[in-house]
């Protein structure tokens, strides 16, 4: 299995190298690239840690050299969020990064599971899928927008909040990945109950968590440890899923039947080709109701910029 990280010298790429490097399975492959020199060197620092993974390290513009063969690409190349920007300001630099990397893709690994890191997410997964059109090769099973990190936030903050174990929760988060657009189903938590005034500020924090480590980090970044860890459960679940273990199930923003929106996260079962199957959302309460269709115009939007700078 053969794993290649894009943007794998940044803040995220290097937390979500690691993790690969230490759990990925026994004569797997993790090519990192990213248009820092410092890549290769991030490869030879990551090889010395003693684990039967082979690590191989690409700079430069031309990003093909790592792709070769790949199984899974994961993309974290971009600028990350500065305080008083939201993600849709990241998107004229991040949608033009996203477009050469996919074309790149498109170009040698056709066939490889791309899981899309790069904010906005909303915008960068149509604008990938856009691209993989173009080229003929678009898979809608094999496209995923990762928002594995509003999940393992979630599970970490209802946790706190009933005084149960993080790893015993998994909140199902439907909707888009940003701001309003993020919808934890709160009422679908076996053994768990909230207060009114709980599941709507619980929602907001889950909403706005980014902007909560972007102020805490006084300028100094965006979740890059938090990501690189939710990115690398996502990265593991497909890995398992293409080697053939049954019932792995994660969150992902992907094309679907689009009832509610063109693209949409939702839960998945993974398997050898990518999406096996589209898990039905569930029975919503009524504040979750009101909540994802009041999400749908911003998420139309966001999906369409995304059409829109492919297509022109």
């Amino acid at each position: 299995m053969k794993i290649t990280v894009l943007g794998a010298a940044g803040g995220i790429g290097q937390a979500l190298a690691l993790l690969l490097k230490t759990q990925l399975p026994a004569n797997s492959e993790l090519a990192l690239y990213d248009i820092a020199p410092v890549t290769p060197g991030v490869a030879v620092d990551l090889s010395h840690i003693p684990t039967a993974v082979k690590v191989t390290g690409f700079s430069g513009e031309n990003a093909k050299p790592a792709l070769q063969g790949a199984d899974i690409v994961l993309i974290s190349a971009g600028v990350a969020r500065k305080p008083g920007m939201d993600r849709s300001d990241l998107f004229n630099i991040n949608a033009g990064i996203v477009r050469n990397l996919i074309e790149q893709v498109a170009a040698v690994c056709p066939k490889a599971c791309i899981g899309i890191i790069t904010n906005p997410v909303n915008t960068t997964v149509a604008i990938a899928a856009e691209v993989l059109k173009k080229a003929g090769v678009y898979d809608k099973n094999k496209l995923f927008g990762v928002t594995t990190l509003d999940i393992i936030r979630s599970n970490t903050f209802v946790a706190a909040l009933k005084g149960k174990q993080p790893q015993d929760m998994n909140v199902a988060v439907i909707g888009g990945h940003s701001g309003v657009t993020i919808l934890p189903l709160l009422s679908q938590i076996p053994g768990v109950s909230f207060t009114e005034s709980e599941i709507e500020s619980l929602t907001k924090r889950i909403q706005n968590a980014g902007t909560e480590v972007v102020e805490a980090k006084a300028g100094g970044g965006s979740a890059t440890l938090s990501m690189g860890q939710a990115a690398a459960r996502f990265g593991l679940s497909l890995v398992r899923a293409l080697q053939g273990e049954k019932d792995v199930v994660e969150c992902a923003y992907v094309e679907g039947d689009g009832k509610y929106a063109r693209f949409f996260a939702q839960p998945l079962l993974l398997g050898k080709n990518g999406i096996e199957a589209r898990k039905d959302i569930g029975n919503l309460s009524a504040f979750e109701q009101n909540a994802l269709d009041s999400m749908l115009d911003v998420l139309h939007k966001d999906i369409e910029l995304g059409e829109k700078f492919i297509q022109g």
